[in-house]
C-alpha cells in the first residue's frame, strides 16, 4: 500500500477517536482551555521529530517561512476552533461535527485553485457520495438547525480547509512534521494570549452578557486530575499529535483532496467507535450515512492504491 494511504489510516483513527475519547472527561475541562493544552502537548511532542527533519534537509526557518507558519496557527488553531466550539452553543454538536467533515468538498476545490490539483471524475463522485450520507446522518428534515450555528460551522469549516491546503505547500519543502509543529506553536501561542484577555474584568463582563460564560475568566489549569490525565494526553499528543501530523505528512504523498477525506471517514467511523465504547445506538439513518460514506471515500482511495500496484510500462 502506498505509504500516504499508511498516514491517512492513522489521522482517520486519531481524528475519529476525538469526541469518543472526550465522552470520558464531559463537562471537567473548558473548551478553549483543552484545546490550548491539545495543541501546546502537541507542539512538544512533535518537537523532537520536527527538529530531526529539519537536521535531515538541511534547512532553517527564516522569517519569511516563520511568518507563514503564523498565519497557518492562527488560521487553523486560533481562530477555527474557537469558532468551531462557539457553533456548539448554537446547534447540536452533532450537526457541527459533520458539517465540519464536509471540509473535504472545499479543500478539492481550493486545491485545484491554489495549487493546480486535478479534479478527477473518481473525486466528483466521492464527494457526491459523501456529501449525500452526510445529510442522511444530520437528517435535515427531522433536525431543526439553527442558522448562525451553521454559519460558525461553515466558517470553521473553510478555515481549516484553507489551513489544510496552505499547510500542502510547505509540506514538500520541510515536511509535515516540522508544518504541523510550528502551526501548533503560534496558534497555542496566539490562544493564550487570547485566554489572558478574558480575564480583563469588562471584556470577561460582556462575555458573559453576551449569553458566553464558558468563554469569560476561561481557566488555565483548573480541572486537570490524575484521573483525567490519560484521556488528556491521549487527545493531546495523540489526536493532536500523531493525528495531524499523519495528515499533513499524507500531504507529502498525496494530493489534498484525497487526503482531506479523512474528515469523511471521521463521521463514519465514529458513531461505530461510540456504539463499542459507550453503547450509544446506531438508528438506520446513520447506518444509511455510514454506507454512503464508506462507499464515496472507496471511490476515491481505492483506484489510486489500485494504480500504484500497477507495473509501469517501461520508457
Amino acid at each position: 500500500m502506498r505509504k500516504g494511504y499508511l498516514y491517512i489510516a492513522a489521522a482517520v483513527v486519531m481524528f475519529s477517536t476525538f469526541e469518543v475519547a472526550l465522552k470520558y472527561i464531559a463537562g471537567q475541562i473548558n473548551s478553549v482551555q483543552l484545546t490550548l493544552c491539545r495543541f501546546t502537548v502537541g507542539f512538544l511532542f512533535l518537537l523532537p521529530l520536527a527538529l530531526r527533519t529539519l537536521k535531515k534537509r538541511e534547512k532553517t526557518l527564516d522569517r519569511e517561512t516563520l511568518a507563514y507558519f503564523a498565519l497557518l496557527g492562527l488560521l487553523g488553531i486560533a481562530v477555527c476552533m474557537p469558532i468551531y466550539q462557539l457553533s456548539v452553543n448554537y446547534t447540536g454538536s452533532a450537526v457541527v461535527a459533520v458539517l465540519f467533515s464536509c471540509n473535504p468538498v472545499f479543500v478539492t476545490f481550493l486545491a485545484f485553485f491554489l495549487l493546480g490539483e486535478p479534479i478527477l471524475p473518481r473525486h466528483i463522485a466521492a464527494l457526491v457520495l459523501e456529501v449525500a450520507g452526510t445529510l442522511a446522518i444530520i437528517n435535515p428534515l427531522n433536525t431543526r438547525l439553527n442558522m448562525t450555528g451553521v454559519a460558525l460551522a461553515l466558517t470553521a469549516t473553510v478555515l481549516f480547509s484553507v489551513y489544510g491546503v496552505m499547510g500542502k505547500r510547505k509540506c514538500a519543502e520541510y515536511g509535515g512534521a516540522v508544518v504541523t509543529c510550528f502551526s501548533f506553536l503560534f496558534g497555542s501561542a496566539i490562544i493564550f494570549l487570547v485566554i489572558l484577555l478574558t480575564h480583563i474584568p469588562p471584556l470577561a463582563a460582556a462575555i458573559t452578557e453576551a449569553g458566553l460564560p464558558s468563554f469569560a475568566n476561561i481557566p488555565i489549569l483548573a480541572g486537570y486530575t490524575l484521573e483525567n490525565l490519560p484521556v488528556v494526553l491521549y487527545v493531546s499528543a495523540g489526536v493532536a499529535g500523531v493525528g495531524f501530523c499523519a495528515y499533513f505528512l499524507a500531504m507529502e504523498h498525496e494530493p489534498a483532496s484525497v487526503v482531506s477525506l479523512v474528515y469523511f471517514f471521521k463521521p463514519a467511523l465514529s458513531p461505530v467507535l461510540a456504539w463499542a465504547l459507550h453503547g450509544e445506538e446506531i438508528p438506520g439513518n446513520m447506518l444509511l450515512g455510514i454506507v454512503l460514506i464508506v462507499a464515496g471515500s472507496c471511490c476515491a482511495i481505492i483506484p489510486g492504491v489500485l494504480e500504484a500496484k500497477r507495473p509501469k510500462s517501461a520508457a
